[in-house]
């Protein structure tokens, strides 16, 4: 992407890494897991922007109990 400006390289770069996480959520949740995003901060870059900043949240669902 030689013609992209810094903006276009910087969504694309975004949108790229979004697909792998959704990607890691569904094999996560396949494996037998909840994966919840959680928002721990906001970035801000003084100027009026800013991007919310996530961590997952995973737990191992438990296997049902037998009576």
């Amino acid at each position: 992407m030689p013609d992209s400006s810094a903006q276009d390289r910087a969504v694309d770069r975004l949108a790229e890494a979004s697909h792998r996480l959704n990607e890691a959520v569904r094999r996560a949740i396949e494996a037998g897991y909840s994966v919840e995003l959680v928002r721990t901060s906001r970035h801000h870059d003084g100027s009026g922007n800013w991007g919310d900043q996530i961590v997952p949240t995973i737990r191992a669902n438990e296997a049902p109990k037998s009576a």
